[in-house]
């Protein structure tokens, strides 16, 4: 299957940079958050990887696992009710004010 194999692949590099990043760092603690924290593969790969390799794993609640896509989608539906269509130029910004 394309989707699993495409996933796995992800994972083990996922897994393979931050454990290098421990070492060098010589870290023994590591937070997985954030919309990738829900990957059910990856907290089992990394629970397994802290035991093993005996390291503290903070993993929050799935229910505190989120991204912010919702935030944005709700965002850009404010945005349009405005009926203000951008221009062709608009790019992105990390600093932009998502004030309604």
């Amino acid at each position: 299957d394309f989707v699993a194999t495409f996933q796995n692949a992800l994972v083990d590099i996922l897994v393979e940079h931050t454990l290098e990043a421990l070492e060098i760092k010589n870290q023994n603690k590591l937070v997985l958050a954030g919309g990738v924290a829900a990957n059910s593969q990856l907290r089992k790969i990394f629970t397994d990887k802290s035991k093993e390799l005996d390291f503290s794993l903070y993993l929050p609640e799935l229910k505190y696992c989120t991204d912010n896509a919702a935030m944005i989608a709700s965002q850009g539906y404010f945005h349009s009710l405005k009926k203000e269509p951008d221009s062709i130029d608009l790019n992105a910004s990390a600093m932009l004010d998502l004030a309604v």
